[in-house]
């Protein structure tokens, strides 16, 4: 049987500022990085405390980069975000501080786009099941419903006229 390789405190405090420093981690993340570590209680509040001290651990700045990663990269609306970072267990101000990263236009501006683009991959010839089908998709990706059928009805508007 393989013995897990055992830390200092030291050691394991340089393994977490690699870890931190690698990209931006939330303090859950930490936790269970600590946890496979096997440190004990003690051993993980300090490492912790360390690693919010020398700003490897920012919970707000975390946040503010899941929110632009996300949102930018994976085109995820604000809805899947927030769900995301709650799971992660930010806190609420934290998110709400994120969030304020989305410019409101690129936000409108890139679910139009996300729209149009899905809606010409959609190989259903009834309207009615299309507009289904668009609306279920975008809300999926975290978009919020009453934007989503703002989108959609002026996208079904169009191709009406």
């Amino acid at each position: 049987m393989k013995t897990q390789k055992t830390y200092t405190v030291d050691e394991a405090t340089k393994v977490l500022e690699h870890f931190c420093a690698y990209q931006e981690r939330c303090h859950k993340e930490v936790e269970k990085k600590l946890y496979n570590l096997n440190m004990i209680p003690e051993a993980k509040e300090k490492i912790i405390l360390h690693l919010l001290q020398h700003n490897f651990l920012n919970e707000e700045r975390f946040a503010k980069a899941f929110v632009r990663g996300k949102f930018s990269i994976k085109k995820w609306g604000r809805i899947k975000i927030i769900s995301q970072l709650k799971f992660k267990q930010v806190s609420i101000y934290n998110i709400k501080t994120a969030l304020q990263e989305i410019d409101e236009e690129a936000y409108f501006k890139t679910l139009q786009k996300i729209a149009e683009k899905k809606l010409t991959l959609i190989k259903e010839t009834n309207n009615y099941k299309k507009r289904n089908k668009l609306s279920n998709y975008l809300i999926s990706k975290g978009f919020e419903s009453n934007l989503v059928y703002k989108i959609v009805n002026s996208l079904f508007t169009d191709l009406n006229h």
